[in-house]
């Protein structure tokens, strides 16, 4: 049975609407596939192609194939590509931030900023991709200069979380195709869609085919894959820190650079001279935006005796204004938890808060939109 999706219809003539893998500039189906679900309703968005090892592999192999002509490629002339992309990310704003609300679920507000993030990242890098300077280095030796150039590592494997879809992916593409490398992406199974719109607007800036590769699905086959390929020069990876650890252990056998961004436990500290009013509007900002699915989100709150319970009523008041809905509704300023283990996760933290001692002032119980089917855990 085809996923309900009422926008399919205009992303397929927009032309960023894949449920296929893509692999040297082609957009194949698998023999197997995994449902994406609306996480504000339970709708079934897609079903979107299962990759695995075989796919990875011919991802690798695509991206490897291409990076010596990439890597030759004038550093004006990739500039002027990624310059293509950005405006397209840009004329596509709408598109790809109703894609991202229904995969991801944050309001539309929130995912329309996002997508103007994530295009900042192409057209900074668009510039920096001209200036990618050497340098000459003073000699020990009279009559000789050293001479330092950069060079392009080769494929780059960029492993991405859904709750930025779009920013986390530019970020790591963006530098790296301004170098003049390679690379394939697997963007989380939560949110591929936005991730595969991004492939296709990169397509039709004139990235060439097998510059950019597109897998999702069995995560441990891909991460094996990836893992093992000593064509993978550099891993660019933004997650938990478990998963980082044991990238981190796996690279060390094919001797892959690293870089990660993993997960945070920040705390929050107001002291009794602080501005209260501003410290209230910090605290709502760092823990619910994106429904606190964030990294840097706050987890752990200080705040000094004298101004604990003004700061904890002004909070909770603040906290009371909130819309939790479906992203797509007009008044609703925060989405839904990504998936029920989010869900319940947060919902023991409210139990044992509450058993230890803790006050419920606002909030506290779930707003289940839907029965979620079991395979979103």
């Amino acid at each position: 049975m085809p996923a309900q999706n009422p926008l399919q219809h205009q992303r397929q003539h927009d032309g960023i609407y894949h449920i296929g893998y893509f692999v040297g500039g082609k957009w194949s189906q698998a023999q197997e596939q995994f449902d994406v679900y609306n996480p504000a309703t339970g709708e079934l968005v897609a079903r979107v192609a299962k990759s695995g090892k075989q796919e990875t592999e011919a991802a690798i192999k695509a991206a490897s194939e291409a990076f010596p002509a990439w890597r030759k490629t004038p550093a004006k002339q990739r500039a002027e590509i990624l310059q293509r992309w950005y405006l397209l990310i840009m004329e596509h704003q709408q598109s790809l931030a109703e894609l991202m609300v229904s995969e991801q679920g944050k309001p539309l507000k929130e995912a329309l900023v996002e997508v103007a993030y994530a295009a900042s990242f192409i057209q900074w890098f668009s510039e920096q991709a001209k200036r990618a300077n050497g340098e000459i280095i003073p000699s020990a030796k009279e009559g000789a200069r050293i001479l330092a150039t950069r060079e392009p590592i080769g494929v780059v494997a960029a492993i991405t979380p859904w709750n930025f879809p779009l920013a986390m992916l530019t970020r790591k593409l963006g530098p790296a195709l301004a170098a003049g490398c390679t690379g394939l992406i697997k963007p989380a199974n939560n949110t591929p869609l936005s991730a595969f719109a991004l492939l296709a607007l990169a397509e039709q800036a004139g990235v060439p085919a097998g510059v950019l590769n597109g897998v999702v699905g069995d995560t441990h086959a891909i991460s094996d894959a990836i893992m093992a390929s000593s064509d993978v020069r550099k891993i660019s990876f933004t997650g938990s820190t478990n998963v980082g650890k044991t990238l981190m252990r796996n690279a060390a056998a094919t001797m892959k650079r690293i870089s990660m961004e993993l997960g945070g436990n920040a705390p929050y500290i107001v002291f009794d001279d602080a501005d209260l009013e501003a410290a209230v509007a910090g605290a709502m900002a760092c823990k619910f935006r994106n429904a606190g699915q964030v990294c840097v989100c706050v987890n752990r709150f200080y705040i000094q005796d004298a101004i604990y319970d003004e700061f904890v009523n002004r909070l909770a008041a603040e906290v009371k204004k909130l819309k939790v809905g479906n992203g797509m509704d007009k008044d609703v300023n925060m989405g839904p938890l990504i998936n029920l283990a989010g869900l319940e996760k947060v919902e023991e933290h409210v139990k044992d808060a509450l058993e230890k001692g803790g006050r419920l002032l606002a909030g506290g119980i779930a707003m289940r939109w839907a029965v979620i089917s079991s395979s979103q855990r």
